[in-house]
């Protein structure tokens, strides 16, 4: 398939094809030789700083006024919904104290759920319940709470606890995702999601982040999940990075966290890129889980979305969005546009 500004000839392209392994040769080294980490070898490097994200990026290709569809969950979900992308179906919505004992009204006897604040961040104030025992219910690590501990935990919600800014929020009671059998050996207990980086709709990176003990079984790299990054092309995984450490095995199971095959993966990434179409936001981080029995669904969207996916990936995301910042036009379809990420940055 060919695409405006890319085709077989195309010396840059290929140029950029070859440094970016080179690249990733030398980000192997980054975690042995200390000075690699100098601000000019890393921009040699081609990693993408902060302030260039946030001044060359987000700044110009984020219009403001799209940041609360993508930084409310609620309004996420009602557009994707909307346009038939398939998101976590939705219980119910807690926006008001007096709501908090119509839980039995929402819930509606089910046995498992997920409870968020519809404009949360850094994987905050999620409680997963996983079952019930009595009167009781119990969370994914089989601790016990009680119905006064969980109407305590949505008020804590609603008055804005683990929001953006802190202000006032909604609780989102949800469908809770039953992950793909696939990243059974290299995920503990929790729910592993995928982050793909879409630049003006294109993917340009992905990575899968795999909760560990140290996470608690969340997928936040932050608080210890390994972040393993996947080839665009093929969707097969690479070597995973664990507190800015490579490793190549899970610290729970000892299993291999490379080259496992991420089911669906076409499919994922047209996902990803039909988000662009619904969010305006040039510069966009998608958040997919596979589900068991339903497939991709949408978890979130971020307008912000963070920079470890170069250490997953073990290159720099500079030269990818220089090549497609420099094309005069990309292709209109979701599936041409994955098609463009895969010709470019895969392999």
């Amino acid at each position: 398939m060919a695409f405006p500004g890319v085709g077989e000839g195309d010396r840059p392209a290929a140029l950029m094809t070859t440094l970016g392994r080179r690249l990733r040769a030398r980000l192997r080294l980054m975690r042995h030789s200390p000075p690699l980490r100098m601000p000019s070898t890393l921009r040699a490097l081609g990693i993408l700083g902060m302030n260039e994200r946030n001044g060359d990026y987000i700044g110009i290709y984020n219009d403001r006024r799209h940041y609360p569809l993508v930084d409310d969950k609620l309004k996420t979900k009602e557009l994707a919904l909307a346009a038939g992308i398939a998101t976590p179906e939705l219980y119910g919505v807690v926006e008001i104290e007096h709501q908090v004992r119509e839980l039995d009204r929402i819930l509606d006897g089910r046995r498992e759920f997920v409870i968020k604040p519809a404009q949360g961040s850094g994987g905050n104030g999620i409680m997963v319940i996983a079952d019930r025992r009595g009167v009781n219910f119990l969370r994914a690590s089989g601790a016990s709470v009680t119905r006064s501990e969980l109407e305590h935990f949505i008020s804590n919600a609603l008055s804005g606890m683990y929001s953006l800014g802190g202000l006032p929020d909604k609780a989102i009671i949800e469908y809770r995702v039953k992950p793909h059998a696939v990243f059974d050996a290299v995920s503990y207990q929790g729910v592993p999601d995928i982050r793909t980086i879409v630049f003006r709709g294109v993917p340009v990176a992905s990575m899968v982040r795999l909760p560990t003990r140290q996470s608690d079984g969340k997928a936040n790299l932050h608080q210890g999940a390994i972040g393993a990054g996947i080839d665009l092309a093929s969707g097969r995984t690479v070597d995973g990075v664990w507190f800015n450490n490579v490793l190549d095995a899970h610290p729970d199971s000892g299993n291999r966290v490379r080259g496992i095959q991420v089911p669906d993966w076409d499919e994922l990434l047209t996902l990803a890129a039909r988000s662009y179409d619904l969010t305006r936001l040039g510069y966009l981080g998608v958040d997919v889980v596979l589900d068991r029995d339903h497939g991709p669904l949408v978890l979130e969207y971020n307008a912000r979305p963070g920079l470890n996916i170069q250490l997953a990936n073990q290159m720099g995301l500079l030269s990818r969005l220089k090549q497609i910042r420099a094309l005069a036009q990309v292709p209109d379809d979701a599936a041409a546009r994955v098609a463009l990420g895969q010709q470019l940055f895969g392999g």
